[in-house]
Order: C-alpha cells, then structure tokens, then sequence
C-alpha cells in the first residue's frame, strides 16, 4: 500500500521502453470482415451507423467548443505539473472530407466504395515518427493485388499530424480525441473475398511482427456485393 502510494495517477513512472503504437479500426462490428451488398442497404446500414456515433464527438462544432487550433508539423508539448489540465488540438470530422459523413452520409457504402478509420493506440508520452509524421498504406495482404485497385487517404496524404502527440492520459487531457486517418476504398472487386493490410510507416514503428497482427498494422477484409 505504501508502494502504491509512491505512484502517480497521471503517469506512469517508467517510460523508457514505450511499445510502439497498436492501431484498430471502424467501423468495427463483431470482427473484422466487412461484408455488404450495394443493393441491399440492411447489410451495410449497420456500418454507417457505426461510423456515424463514433464520429459524433468529432463534429466540428464540438470540437470547436472543446479543443484549439495549434500548429500543424510539429509536437504539442505542454509543462506544468502532472496534475495540470491539458489543451488538446482539435480534430474536426470535416477534415476527412469524402469519408466525413457529412456530404455523403452513407460513408460511400451505397456505392460500394466504403470509407473506413483508422486510428493510433494511445500511449502516454509516446511521440510518433521522431519528428516526422506517421503515414498510412494499404495492400492486399494476400492474393490478387488487382483485387484492390484504389484507395484515397484523408487528411491530406493520410498521416497523423505531430501536433496530436503527445498524450498526456485521460486524467489530465479529457477533451483530447484522437487523430484518424480515413481509407477511402474506391475501386475494390466485387464479389470477392479481398483480405487488406494496412500499416503504419514511420521511425520507430514495428508492422511485421507475425505473433501480434494489431502492432503498427491491421488486416481486415472486404467483401462488396452487387
């Protein structure tokens, strides 16, 4: 008890051997295959719905009234002590531009060109990239690569900004949201079983461990009816 006294809340002590980031998706619904007909819109309405109440706390109005706009290209390091309130850049939906719901409220799933999120695990002080930002890349994991054609990336090229990082824990940054980068997958064949693989690129990021399949990468699949 003593020992736990010694502890503090907002941090952990030893910080020296931070693992590098997981990362995971949405829409996320019972596993990681995302199956739907164009056609039928009760086998991929689930999906949008999904989409849209996690992207609820992204609205820009709330991020407005919430978070600051800060400098993008570089960490957003803040001091003070432990205990002290931290800012937290804002990250607004409309920034994902196709893949925001907002001009097209289906996430292009009624079209059979889906949109889906990835975001970073957070980690306490971890700080991505050593000063370059992470980026994002799609593949077939195995199997035809024609089977996935096109892919668009948002925000810009589809990397996480420096100035999200780093994360001060939930204690002391409770309005911070983490940064996303949206897959827009435009041109994917249909009719197929088409498993994807998309990684994280950047210093210090590990996405080839075979024993751990979320470590700076996640594999999912498609399957897009007529």
């Amino acid at each position: 008890y003593v020992m736990l006294l010694t502890l503090s809340p907002y941090t952990p002590r030893y910080r020296d051997r931070v693992s590098p980031p997981g990362v995971m998706i949405r829409p996320y619904l019972n596993g990681f295959t995302i199956a739907f007909n164009v056609s039928q819109p009760s086998t991929w309405q689930p999906y949008v719905d999904n989409m849209h109440h996690f992207l609820a706390a992204y609205d820009d109005k709330v991020q407005e009234e919430k978070n600051i706009e800060c400098v993008p290209g570089q960490y957003f390091i803040q001091g003070g002590s432990d205990s002290e309130e931290k800012k937290a850049c804002q990250f607004k939906r409309s920034m994902l531009q196709n893949c925001s719901g907002i001009q097209d409220p289906t996430f292009g799933y009624s079209r059979g060109q889906p949109c889906i999120l990835l975001k970073m695990n957070r980690i306490i002080g971890y700080r991505p990239g050593a000063g370059v930002p992470v980026s994002v890349e799609c593949k077939v994991q195995k199997g035809n690569e024609t089977h996935l054609r096109s892919v668009d990336f948002y925000p810009g090229n589809g990397t996480f900004d420096l100035m999200y990082y780093p994360y001060y824990g939930k204690f002391t940054h409770v309005n911070y949201t983490s940064p996303l980068v949206a897959m827009h997958f435009t041109d994917v064949q249909r009719n197929y079983l088409v498993p994807i693989q998309c990684s994280l690129n950047g210093k210090g990021i590990i996405n080839d461990l075979n024993s751990d399949r979320f470590l700076g990468r996640i594999i999912f699949t498609l399957s897009i009816g007529k």
